[in-house]
This record gives structure tokens, sequence and C-alpha cells, in this order.
């Protein structure tokens, strides 16, 4: 990194944090024809603040509610019920189980039945004929159906080093929270997951050379009316979701779109493309809301206590199974 791009790191990240509150924090309410627009000082629409997008509502849409976009009350409030009593019920004797719902945060189910909103019948669109046969013939890196031979045979989220993209704007179970932070050149995304952190520029920069690949990919933002439109390229390649939490490849390409609707709302839609792996492109639509609350540190890190004893644990498995073969 030269050092004016290590300046201009620094000075992005300086400012929201050293600057007056009423210089960078502040919003200003407008009323137009539309409703309520929310701007900063310098006069670009609002996204600051801290937001979760906790929600238990599945990527797809389940089979069982194939022809259902939208559950009614009643079945979103006991599938919430039905959810939480499978989390804490008991692990099969032998096995550890995992978090209960009292570690989980999770949120509760949308009225949707499922994040994808595009296509309609809320399915991930078919695989391309020969990333589904490269699938079907290689084992999936970061699989737990094996023991791993080393920390590289475990996934990236596992040894706390990412969730890739588009994973990192994706709920699942916990810390699912952003801290979004905007000057007139850029806005940032703290995710607290992993404490991800997205620089994303705003002053028109083409996208570095694509041989630079990064797990975050390289994006770039615009806007367009009250939307910020943040295009992202260069995302490195990895093998489906047993590396990050959801894999890209060289050939993915995410557009994504924050629209702030209310004081305590951004509507959030992400679209996927990549012609290599997916038949045609796909959206997710993921509310975020204010969390009402700081976000915290997410004390996770490469080469945790977590990653040491899956590795210890594999090795005494294979020694269990050398002794039982050795005395028969």
């Amino acid at each position: 990194m030269t050092r004016r791009c290590f300046a201009a790191v620094l000075t992005v990240m300086a400012v929201p944090l050293f600057a007056p509150a009423g210089a960078v924090g502040q919003t200003l309410t407008a009323t137009t024809e539309g409703g309520t627009a929310f701007r900063t000082t310098w006069g670009d629409p609002d996204l600051q603040g801290i937001w979760t997008n906790s929600t238990t509502t599945r990527l797809e849409r389940p089979d069982d509610l194939a022809k259902q976009e939208f559950l009614t009350d009643e079945e979103r409030i006991a599938g919430d019920e039905e959810r939480v009593r499978n989390s804490d019920q008991k692990p099969p004797p032998g096995q550890t189980g995992a978090y209960n719902s009292f570690w989980l945060e999770r949120g509760t189910l949308s009225t949707r039945t499922s994040l994808i909103v595009d296509p309609v019948d809320g399915k991930l669109p078919p695989l391309m004929p020969r990333e589904a046969m490269r699938r079907t013939e290689r084992p999936m890196p970061g699989s737990r159906d094996r023991d791993p031979d080393g920390p590289e045979d475990r996934n990236l989220y596992e040894r706390c080093i990412s969730r890739g993209m588009p994973g990192s704007m994706m709920p699942g179970f916990y810390n699912h929270n952003y801290q979004i932070l905007q000057t007139p050149e850029y806005v940032v995304i703290l995710v607290e997951m992993i404490h991800d952190a997205r620089i994303i520029p705003l002053d028109g920069r083409p996208h570095a050379n694509e041989n630079i690949q990064q797990w975050l990919g390289d994006s770039r933002g615009r806007w367009e009316g009250d939307t910020l439109v943040v295009e992202t390229t260069n995302l490195a390649k990895v093998f489906g979701r047993g590396v990050t939490v959801f894999g890209a490849s060289e050939t993915t390409q995410l557009v994504e779109r924050f629209t702030r609707t209310n004081e305590g709302t951004i509507d959030y839609q992400f679209t996927l493309t990549d012609p290599t792996e997916y038949a045609r492109p796909w959206t997710a639509s993921i509310p975020m809301s204010d969390l009402g609350g700081p976000i915290f540190e997410y004390a996770c890190h490469e080469g945790n206590y977590g990653l040491e004893n899956i590795l210890a644990g594999a090795r005494a498995a294979e020694r269990t199974a050398e002794l039982a073969t050795n005395s028969k």
C-alpha cells in the first residue's frame, strides 16, 4: 500500500471517530412529495446508524410453501415458536450439539417466505452444468463430514478470517449487526461478525486490476436518487459455501442497493450475477432495522482455541481408530 493510499484510509476512518458528532452523525430531515428524506449535513442520503438484519426467514422458500410468497401473522408466530423449540432440543448421545436459543440472535420470521425475491419461486437458480458436475465430483472444502488434516481444511468463517461476500451481508444466527458511517467521499460498513470493514469509495474511480482479488471484493458506490448503489467485483475465488458462508468465484458480480425508508429501516437488496455458476442472476431482499444499541467486539481471531481443539479432536479420533485396528 502506498503512503498516499494509507493516509487516505486513515483519514476515512478517523473522520467518523474523532470529528464532532454534529459534523458527521447529524441527520437533516426534509419533507418531500414522497415522504421524509434523511440527509447528511452535506446533502447525501443518510444511512448512518447501527443496524441489524437478523431474521429466521430462510434464503430459499421451503418446499411446503412453494406457492406461498407471504405468511399470515398466525403462521409467522407459530413458525417462530417452533424454531425456538427445535433449537432447545437436547443433542443425541455422544454429540455436543450447538447453541440453544439463549445464545442465538436470529431475530424473527418476516412476512416473506424467503429472502430470495427473484426468481419468483424463492429458489436459487439452477447451477450451470459444469458447476453442478464440479460440486458432485470434488469434495467440498471445509466439510464437517470428514476430519481436517490442518486449518486449511476448515472454512474461513471457522478460522475467523471472513465470511466473504455476499455472506457478510446475510443473516443466520447471531451478531448480524452493522455500523454505517459516511463522509462525502466514502461509505464505511463495519460488520460486527468477524469484524470485517468495507470501505466504499464514491468518487467514480475504476475498479482495481482484475488480478487483485479479495474476500470482500472491490466495491464502488454511487447515489441514484435516495439509493446507494454498490457494485462489487474482484471477489476471491472460493469453492462454493464450504470456504466462506456463501461462496463466490472470480466471475461473481454483486450489485447492492441501500434505501432508507424511515427512521428505523433500510431497504437492503442485492443481486448476484455469476454466469459460470448460476443459470441466471438472483436477488435477495434483507431489510435492516435499527439495532437500538451499540455493536460489540467480536473476539474471534485466526488460530483461536476452537480451531486448535477441532484439530486435536481429529487427531484423537485417528489414534482411537488406529488402536482399534491394531488390537484386532
